[in-house]
Order: structure tokens, then C-alpha cells, then sequence
């Protein structure tokens, strides 16, 4: 059995405050929360934290569900243009996901 070693990108949208002494990171969409002493160590923070829960609700199989709960919905390829605006990246924090797929054989997955 062959793995195949595979590595998606959410990028998702930040929102930064100042709060007396700690900046807070959120990201609305998916009502995750972080903080830090800078701007950049909040983002850097909320980043871990979005990983973190996107890879729990991966491996609890909640996934779906839960992004169906925050609002989300798939834009078919003909209304993509017209619904995706432009990223400006400050606005945003890109989310790595580390996924290994296990080759047993077959050409392709048929889920």
C-alpha cells in the first residue's frame, strides 16, 4: 500500500483588534478566537488555532457539518466570478491541511 502525501489551503478571513496591551485575531466565519502581543503573533496564533480545529473536526468527521452549520455552501464553477471578490492577503489567513491518502490498489477514489 502506497501513500500519497497531499497538502489543501483554506484561506479564511481575519479580523484584528487592539485591546489595551494584546491584539485579537478572530475569524468570523468560523467563530475561532486568538490573541497575542502583536499583530503579526495573533495572526500567526488564530493560524494555529484555525489548523488545530479544522484538522479536529477532520479527524472527529464533523467536518462537513460544521461548515455547513457556519454558513458555508459550494459555488458551482459558473457563478464562481461573480461570487469570489478579490483577496486582499491582510484580510486573510491561509490554513494548511497535511493529509496523507492511502493507495490500496485503486486508480482513484469514488466517494
Amino acid at each position: 500500500m502506497s501513500k500519497i502525501s497531499v497538502k489543501m489551503e483554506l484561506r479564511v478571513p481575519v479580523v484584528i483588534k487592539k485591546k489595551d496591551k494584546w491584539y485579537s485575531a478572530s475569524c468570523p466565519v468560523l467563530d475561532v478566537v486568538s490573541q497575542g502581543k502583536t499583530e503579526k503573533s495573533a495572526k500567526r496564533n488564530l493560524g494555529e488555532a484555525l489548523e488545530l480545529f479544522l484538522m479536529t473536526c477532520f479527524e472527529m468527521g464533523t467536518l462537513e457539518d460544521v461548515l455547513k452549520t457556519c454558513g458555508f455552501e459550494l459555488i458551482p464553477e459558473r457563478r464562481r466570478k461573480d461570487r469570489v471578490s478579490k483577496i486582499h492577503p491582510e484580510d486573510y489567513v491561509d490554513i494548511p491541511l497535511y493529509l496523507l491518502a492511502n493507495k490500496n490498489g485503486m486508480d482513484s477514489c469514488h466517494a
